[in-house]
């Protein structure tokens, strides 16, 4: 079954159904493209939300995000900023497979159609000229049939005619003998016409029209075949984003698997732990003896321990310790001596590793500014050597600066009681960067300053390194604590005694006493029952559950 054959007589129809089916293309494409847009704004929208909880650098909110809950909601809007991702690439998608295409489509089957429904036009204004050829034709024989047959009744009315001379019927005869001759001249015409006519009319349904109008539904069934296609691709455009779009969602589930209440708690405490003592029990002053008031002796007090919150009271610290007042501000110092003792410790170690690598960086880019100079000591052509030297001297000039800074704070960092610190700089650090601590070689004290203390002078640090050694001579002492874990060294480390340190071998199991507690040591015992600290980055934990 086909339009030409079924619909011949049916022009307005296909006309129309044409049309129509053009018409829902572009109300598709109207359709996906107000879909695209809502994709976009979506997408936009989550951005934008993304964005406006999203802490600042700086922030309060982005120190937090230690703790696993906040790194959690982190995890979650970036996962979500990936989603919004994957909405635009569906509305971009869209537009390009579907909008642009089937618009462009949409122009040739226009044109198409035209051409065809054009074309279908011409062969009929062909038959009407035929047509109206043979209608002219049809009334000049009937027009002159009718005269052929009047001049014939004349003629032979005026041959019956006794009054009529001879050359009146003559006359008469020669007028209806030339009246039929021209009547049979336009019958033979309008019998041509007729044939002609025929002729055209059987091409016309028979053939142009069948023709133009198969091609007009061989147009419209492509139409039909691209809009499908078009249906299709709304569908798998987005399903071809889901595996992403799971993958993201799979993130938000494992953001919110990986939340541990139990670590955010220790992260807690690890990051706001001071070191204080509780405060002591304060003393009876027995005004009615006269007796001076005495201060509350606690551990807070003790000579050499950085200020605890009951020396901040100053002249009040006979009074209670209370944790619920509002404290001021404490005033910020480079040795971070505002600080608690625990954080202090961390923040001095956190300021020694950066000031190492700045270290580290300096002694590297000497070395290479010397390379370059002894290359152009050897080639002149290459460049000057005489060039380098404001380089090298500023290399130099930062080099000191550094290592006085690392003196510094590893002093501050000793006084504030850092186990064995000295020894794992001596392993961490190039020989180029420690040439400035050769004085322990020669047992010097030094001063946190990075001057020589004289022979007499007692050094603080020295003080706390034996109040350090007595208790951890004491804590030998004790019964020995059950082992905790096992550990495998992964490197040498040479140990020292005197610093609460003991030496392993790479490959060495020891017992695991006490576990790092942040400050990156961990407490070791031997077989023989030797016990010590080790770096906790130099092995391989393993803790019994």
């Amino acid at each position: 079954m086909d339009w030409g054959t079924d619909l011949w007589d049916q022009y307005d129809i296909i006309d129309k159904h044409t049309q129509s089916g053009l018409e829902l293309v572009e109300k598709y494409v109207k359709f996906v493209k107000e879909r695209t847009e809502i994709e976009q704004n979506y997408a936009k929208q989550l951005r934008n939300l993304t964005k406006k909880y999203n802490p600042k650098r700086g922030c309060k909110e982005e120190q937090e995000c230690r703790f696993s809950n906040h790194q959690s909601f982190l995890d979650i809007l970036n996962e979500m900023n990936d989603y919004a991702g994957q909405r635009e690439l569906i509305a971009e998608n869209m537009m390009m497979n579907i909008c642009i295409e089937l618009t462009k489509y949409l122009q040739e089957l226009k044109m198409e159609r035209k051409t065809h429904l054009s074309e279908a036009k011409k062969a009929q204004q062909s038959l009407e000229c035929t047509y109206k050829q043979l209608d002219s034709s049809k009334k000049r024989f009937e027009r002159e049939w009718r005269e052929a047959d009047k001049a014939a009744q004349y003629a032979e009315k005026t041959d019956q005619d006794i009054n009529a001379t001879k050359a009146d019927v003559e006359k008469a005869k020669q007028q209806a003998n030339m009246r039929t001759h021209i009547a049979e001249e336009c019958k033979n015409d309008y019998a041509a016409q007729l044939q002609k006519y025929n002729q055209e009319q059987s091409q016309f349904y028979f053939s142009d029209v069948p023709l133009i109008f198969n091609k007009l539904q061989d147009m419209d069934e492509r139409r039909v075949r691209k809009l499908a296609q078009g249906y299709v691709l709304f569908s798998d455009t987005e399903r071809h984003v889901m595996p992403i779009i799971g993958k993201c969602l799979e993130g938000v589930t494992k953001a919110g698997t990986n939340v541990n209440e139990r670590n955010d708690s220790i992260a807690l405490i690890e990051q706001y732990k001071s070191g204080f003592e509780r405060p002591g029990d304060l003393d009876f002053e027995d005004y009615s003896q006269g007796i001076n008031r005495a201060s509350s002796d606690s551990s807070l007090g003790t000579l050499g321990t950085p200020k605890g919150p009951l020396e901040l009271l100053g002249k009040n610290r006979s009074k209670p310790f209370w944790l619920f007042s509002k404290k001021s501000k404490p005033t910020v110092t480079e040795d971070f001596g505002h600080l608690p003792p625990e954080q202090r410790r961390k923040r001095l170690q956190q300021k020694l590793d950066d000031i190492g690598k700045e270290l580290q960086k300096e002694v590297d880019q000497s070395e290479a500014l010397e390379k370059m100079k002894d290359v152009y000591e050897k080639n002149p052509q290459m460049g000057d050597p005489a060039s380098l030297s404001p380089q090298i001297n500023q290399t130099a000039q930062n080099m000191e600066r550094l290592r006085g800074e690392l003196n510094k704070y590893e002093s501050w960092l000793t006084e504030a009681g850092r186990r064995g610190d000295s020894m794992l700089r001596r392993d961490t650090l190039p020989e180029d960067a420690l040439s400035y601590r050769s004085h322990s070689n020669n047992n010097e004290p030094y001063s946190p300053d990075g001057t020589h203390s004289e022979e007499g002078t007692p050094d603080p640090s020295q003080a706390i390194y034996a109040e350090f050694d007595d208790d951890f001579e004491e804590q030998e002492e004790e019964e020995l604590a059950a082992p905790i874990g096992q550990c495998t060294a992964m490197y040498n480390f040479p140990g020292s005694a005197s610093e609460g340190t003991i030496t392993m071998q790479e490959g060495e199991v020891l017992s695991v006493v006490e576990e790092d507690k942040g400050d990156g040591w961990t407490r070791v015992r031997r077989a023989n029952g030797n016990e010590g600290y080790i770096p906790t980055s130099y092995v391989s934990i393993s803790i019994s559950k």
